[in-house]
């Protein structure tokens, strides 16, 4: 009987494979086989089913009254959560007074509901800032972490999500704090997987609404900063791994801004960041920023779908001022409206940073698609190099067109001054140029792009000083009224090229080309300086970079 059984099933079998080959296979394996071969079958069955455990604020002792001090009660939260191996800390529609500092630990998320506020206090009572031997190398603010509505240090996977806000609620401070104040809302130090966003707003944050120093893999979607009436956005210092989408940041000072201080007793790398579709301004100072803090070296960064309305110093600025070598670095998909100053590149020697830095670097950036109507007080956009081998190298621009507010008569020509410990625009003289003004800059291009003014400019368009080879392929200039000349070239041992360019009514441009040559070579058939990507920039130049231990 068992023979036949037997002898039907493999018939059975047959006849199948014969109209469907996989379900006579599936039948013919073992029943270990069939697992073996889906691995959803073979994951235990709550792993399909677990949810992250909650632990709701109310529950621990929150009242959420906007009166009593919930911090107590936040604090249980977080060390339940963490204790439980992990989970949600959840805070349901309320006012939660803060009045002291929140210690955040490692696998909990901080979720703030619709209608949920955190908000801090000015009771005194938060804690004090840490002792730090290294704060001669940056500002108060940058060298202490404690004091802050919520502080954590060497934790992984944490997060603050949700569409709550987070509001220091005017009681934080925007200079040095006293004891028991706090001038920051997240301070973060040495983390490992951070989530920031989800619909969150963090608001009115003294000097920073959001610190972090040392971390890596950091992820923020749908992040909204308003700090327009305290200080910065977002300090993202020390850190590499980065991707920042959707952000709305309004800031006073700096909205976002990338740094790399000594305030954790070591110089470390930062980069891998990506920044797409995101809105940002800034009411005194810059909109999307490298440094002044600029310790650390930077490599590969990524900037694309990007707003700014408003910046009182630069739109784009990029400053090395400690020894950083900043590199890899690229804008794409950019429009700026009501920048003081557009663009602007300097390296500087302030040299504010442990083990004696040297002078550092910039090179490998490229603009790709950017438009920006400056407004006055202007700064033409800068390109400005140390002497010697401190240049500024390798920056293409490619259908870059400015429209800065010109008004200015006829000026000399000669360089203006320069203080090479201050990073802000103002650190360098009225430029000679209404446009762009180039300072010991090599292998430096435009494409297909343009600057104009909006009102008549009796100076040149450009002026090249010193480095070189600088090309100008499709370049359109306004020329103004007493302009002696459209583009000048004073003593530019690398050469110019001028290609198929003209001003905005057509004519040709006129060219002073004072202690330099003009050498087209290759640039006769307007192919330019060679191109600078992303990709090629790696394959000529970077190193593999190491995310901060």
């Amino acid at each position: 009987m068992k023979r036949w059984l037997t002898l039907g099933g493999l018939l059975l079998a047959g006849l199948l494979a014969l109209v469907q080959p996989t379900t006579a296979l599936a039948l013919a394996q073992p029943t270990t086989a069939l697992a073996a071969s889906s691995p959803d079958r073979l994951a235990p069955k709550n792993q399909l089913t677990t949810s992250t455990p909650e632990f709701n604020v109310k529950d621990y002792g929150a009242k959420g009254n906007g009166s009593a001090n919930d911090s107590p009660a936040v604090d249980k939260a977080i060390t339940a959560a963490n204790a439980a191996g992990g989970g949600t800390v959840r805070f349901p529609s309320g006012t939660y007074k803060s009045q002291n500092t929140l210690h955040m630990k490692s696998n909990v998320t901080l979720q703030l509901d619709s209608g949920a506020t955190l908000k801090g206090s000015n009771a005194g009572k938060y804690d004090a800032p840490e002792p730090n031997p290294y704060d001669q190398y940056q500002d108060y603010g940058h060298s202490h972490f404690h004091n802050a509505m919520i502080y954590g240090d060497r934790l992984t996977n944490i997060g603050f999500t949700g569409a709550g806000v987070i509001d220091g609620g005017g009681n934080l401070i925007t200079g040095n704090p006293k004891s028991g104040q706090a001038d920051k809302i997240l301070s973060l130090t040495r983390c490992n997987g951070l989530t920031l966003g989800g619909g969150i707003t963090l608001r009115r944050g003294g000097h920073f609404a959001a610190l972090i120093n040392g971390c890596t893999q950091v992820t923020s979607d749908h992040l909204t900063i308003d700090t327009a009436s305290d200080r910065d956005g977002w300090n993202v210092i020390s850190t590499t791994h980065v991707t920042i989408t959707n952000a709305v940041i309004a800031a006073n000072d700096d909205a976002l801004v990338f740094k790399s201080d000594y305030a954790l007793g070591v110089k470390l790398t930062n980069g891998h960041v990506t920044v797409h579709d995101s809105k940002l301004s800034a009411k005194c100072c810059n909109a999307l920023m490298f440094g002044s803090e600029t310790c650390g070296d930077f490599a590969d960064y990524q900037f694309q779908g990007i707003t700014i309305n408003g910046a009182d110093k630069s739109g784009l600025g990029m400053v090395s001022m400690d020894g950083a070598n900043i590199s890899d670095v690229h804008y794409r998909d950019i429009t700026m409206a009501n920048v003081h100053s557009p663009i602007m590149l300097k390296i500087g020697t302030r040299k504010r940073c442990g083990n004696s830095p040297g002078v550092g670097h910039i090179s490998g950036i490229t603009y790709d698609n950017i438009t920006a109507t400056g407004t006055s007080p202007s700064f033409s956009p800068t390109l400005w190099g140390e002497s010697g081998a401190n240049h500024i190298d390798g920056v293409t621009f490619t259908n870059v067109h400015l429209t800065v507010p010109g008004g200015n008569g006829t000026m000399s020509a000669t360089v203006p001054t320069n203080n090479a410990t201050d990073y802000n625009p103002n650190s360098i003289g009225t430029r000679p140029a209404y446009g762009w003004y180039l300072h010991n800059a090599d292998h430096i291009s435009f494409t297909d792009s343009s600057v104009r003014f909006a009102a008549d400019d009796g100076r040149p368009a450009v002026i090249t000083n010193g480095g070189g080879p600088v090309t100008f392929t499709r370049f359109t200039v306004q020329r103004g009224a007493k302009s002696p000349y459209d583009l000048a070239f004073q003593n530019v041992p690398g050469g110019y090229c001028v290609a198929d360019s003209k001003n905005t009514t057509g004519g040709a441009l006129r060219i002073n080309g004072t202690g330099s040559t003009q050498s087209c070579g290759a640039h006769d058939a307007g192919a330019g300086t060679p191109r600078v990507t992303a990709a090629s920039y790696r394959a000529a130049h970077l190193d593999h970079l190491e995310g901060p231990v």
